[in-house]
């Protein structure tokens, strides 16, 4: 089994979904992680959209890294969007990689209504999922 972790802020929505889809799409090959430099709790609508689509990760739980730190990873993948904020940096030496998405809660701060907010979350879900499934090809880059 290969070993990633997924790096953001807050371990609440972008990387959760990814530990998620990547636990639901190569559970056989890689054994995810998710965690952050200042976790804020579990995203109640990406456990929504997730569910959505299939993807139970109400049982996750936001970590900070500091957690993960004697663990050995084969990548550590970023994903908060470099455009948007700073992302976390993994302090041990294993081969990075940077793919940024939005962050829904900011997007959706701006929305009128639910299904409004909820459509920025199903857009960065579906693009996680895209990148997510590319993820063995990465492994062996």
């Amino acid at each position: 089994m290969k070993r990633v972790l997924f790096l953001c802020t807050g371990n609440a929505c972008r990387s959760q979904m990814a530990e998620g889809w990547t636990r639901h799409l190569h559970g056989d090959f890689i054994e995810p992680f998710s965690a952050g430099t200042d976790p804020r709790g579990l995203d109640p609508r990406a456990v929504q959209v997730m569910g959505e689509a299939g993807v139970d990760i109400s049982t996750q739980r936001s970590k900070h890294v500091d957690e993960l730190l004697e663990m050995d990873f084969d990548k550590v993948v970023t994903v908060c969007d470099a455009a948007a904020e700073s992302c976390p940096i993994f302090p041990r030496p294993v081969p990075k990689l940077h793919r940024g998405f939005q962050d829904p809660p900011a997007l959706a701060a701006r929305a009128t209504s639910e299904e409004d907010a909820l459509k920025h979350y199903r857009r960065v879900r579906d693009e996680i999922r895209d990148f997510v499934s590319t993820l063995p090809d990465q492994l062996k880059a």
